[in-house]
């Protein structure tokens, strides 16, 4: 496993490999085993798997969470030799921006809901980066995790936008054996925080099954009745939404296909999750 940590070697070992197909993963660390199912995709799409460790500033609305966010390099690297990655770019600040970044993504209602709504200029940052990391490695795939379906909405959105070449492939969300999505900020929670945080799939998982019992209407009161009986979850926000225009409905028959999306704080812990609904 190779590992790069300057723009320049990661360039040049790509220039002198020649490997027809690159599969690139974009994570900030604090791996898991939704991460590395990433790579083991990748792995079996591509004859060179990338992966970054990038904990990136302009993605954090709240200093705070920037701060708090777990980083656990040596412990990160062993879990990637153990998957064979290929190899591994672990940038600093300054590679990353060497220059002062002024870029202004946009795109329109789908960065203004949900995440975009209640994370002021966070799809912004994410757009920066990753337009950033395809600049540098030029991947042929990059994989991302469901989990951020919205994040992954805008990713698709700015390869179309700047009619890059990148295939942008989803990959399905791994959950704890209680239903709990994983994540890396899962780390900050005691076991008795994440069997509660586990009410949130598990009211997911009622809703994804009652469309045809339940208007959106009742579907809504009901998560948000289920999930405050908790005291200590609290609601940022629940939507469901049509799967294709990431359009936040109020009635079924404004969609076709369709998601239900939160936002839970536990604590100071942030848990986004959503979940397909059957029709």
């Amino acid at each position: 496993m190779q590992v790069f940590k300057t723009v320049e070697k990661i360039q040049s070992y790509l220039n002198n490999a020649r490997h027809k197909d690159v599969g690139f993963v974009a994570t900030m660390g604090a791996l898991h085993q939704g991460h590395l199912s990433l790579i083991a995709l990748s792995k079996n799409q591509n004859d060179l798997t990338i992966c970054s460790i990038f904990v990136n500033p302009k993605q954090f609305n709240k200093k705070e969470d920037l701060i708090k966010y777990p980083r656990k390099i040596d412990s990160d690297l062993k879990k990637l030799e153990e998957v064979n990655c290929d190899v591994v770019f672990i940038p600093n600040e300054a590679e990353m921006y060497p220059n002062k970044v002024e870029k202004n993504f946009h795109f329109g209602p789908l960065s203004e809901i949900m995440e975009g709504k209640h994370r002021p200029g966070h799809f912004n940052g994410v757009a920066i980066v990753i337009d950033r990391f395809f600049e540098i490695l030029t991947p042929t795939r990059a994989y991302f995790g469901e989990k951020d379906y919205q994040q992954l909405a805008v990713i698709r959105a700015l390869v179309k936008d700047s009619k890059s070449e990148v295939e942008i492939v989803g990959c399905p969300i791994y959950r704890e054996n209680n239903g709990l999505a994983m994540s890396s900020r899962n780390e900050r929670l005691s076991e008795g925080e994440k069997e509660i945080a586990g009410k949130i799939s598990k009211a997911l998982a009622f809703i994804s099954h009652h469309k045809k019992t339940y208007s959106i209407l009742e579907l809504k009161k009901y998560f948000w009745d289920t999930i405050s009986k908790e005291k200590l979850l609290e609601i940022e926000y629940f939507e469901i939404v049509d799967k294709k225009t990431m359009k936040v409905l109020k009635n079924w028959e404004e969609g076709e296909n369709f998601l239900a999306f939160t936002a839970v704080n536990l604590g100071d812990v942030r848990l986004i999750d959503n979940m397909t609904i059957i029709n």
